[in-house]
């Protein structure tokens, strides 16, 4: 005995049941799954082309501003330590490790510009 299509509303959906007697929660699944696809596509398609968006480098500044900064204040409290351990030196610890921190902190700031670039 031959059997009729009924049409769309009798397909097979690929997790088993039929689309026309789909729930509401299986809809609302694979509309999220398409959404996450199509951003996911733009997402490399922007990597692929080069493209950084205004977040990306916010978020490049801030890691360049923290990767000096945060050397430069390590440096600046270990050589208050030393000066206030060690008054009879000449020689101001303080003003010295800030300018350690600042150089490292550059050269940390130099090293993830570049990976980044690399990318």
């Amino acid at each position: 005995m031959a059997r009729k299509d009924k049409g769309k509303d009798s397909e097979k959906h690929p997790a088993g049941g039929e689309r026309g007697r789909e729930s509401g929660s299986e809809k609302a699944a694979r509309h999220m799954a398409r959404e996450v696809a199509v951003k996911q596509e733009k997402k490399e398609r922007r990597r692929e082309q080069g493209e950084e968006s205004v977040w990306f480098g916010l978020g490049m500044l801030g890691l360049v501003g923290w990767s000096v900064a945060i050397p430069t204040v390590i440096g600046v409290a270990i050589g208050i330590w030393l000066d206030k351990k060690y008054p009879a030196v000449p020689i101001s610890f303080t003003l010295t490790l800030l300018f350690v921190g600042v150089a490292a902190g550059c050269v940390n700031a130099w090293y993830w510009v570049q990976r980044e670039s690399r990318k």
